[in-house]
């Protein structure tokens, strides 16, 4: 978790909003949850938004998928995710993490200096889904879907990882019976 995003991770688990969070302390969460009839198991970190360039990269190589979050009221937290996204990809490699990008305090609308359609043109350009929500008043489940659709998000590369790996592998067995055989045969 990267961003304005304390509250949201108690929200999505313990389904409620706490006033006082204070946003200054890391803090790691093991959470279990069925996603489309599959339990999944999740470690979540939120890294309080505090950190150093050093912190973000230790978080980074430690996280296997991503939810970048935003403040919807707070033009400046917006203008560090494209920042913050390309500290990702240098750390991370291959790039094309896994990522949702969440505007948070969508019920704060009247105070607004982000507007949804920036937003979803940030997230396509990131390739990755888009929610606006909030912690606050969780109307719909959003949080809990934005925290979902990375687990589907993280369970697709892998599925997609797998079949490339067992292609590869068996080009890998198909390459050695060839090579036993031209042994074989010689």
């Amino acid at each position: 978790m990267f961003g304005p995003a304390g509250s949201l991770v108690v929200r999505f688990l313990t389904r409620r909003f706490i006033w006082e969070y204070d946003p200054t302390l890391e803090s790691t969460y093991r959470h279990q949850a069925t996603i489309d009839d599959e339990v999944v198991t999740m470690e979540i970190l939120d890294t309080a938004g505090q950190e150093d360039t050093q912190q973000k990269e230790s978080h980074m190589r430690w996280g296997d998928g991503f939810v970048i979050v935003y403040d919807i009221t707070d033009r400046g937290s917006f203008d560090e995710v494209a920042p913050l996204r390309g500290l990702l990809e240098e750390v991370k490699k291959p790039k094309n993490v896994p990522l949702v990008l969440v505007g948070n305090k969508a019920d704060l609308d009247h105070a607004r200096q982000v507007g949804t359609e920036e937003g979803e043109r940030l997230a396509a350009e990131m390739a990755c889904a888009f929610y606006e929500c909030s912690a606050c008043a969780d109307e719909g489940g959003m949080v809990a879907e934005a925290f979902h659709e990375l687990c589907r998000e993280l369970r697709r590369r892998k599925v997609v990882q797998g079949k490339a790996r067992r292609r590869s592998s068996t080009t890998h067995v198909k390459q050695a019976i060839n090579k036993m055989l031209t042994k074989i045969s010689s």
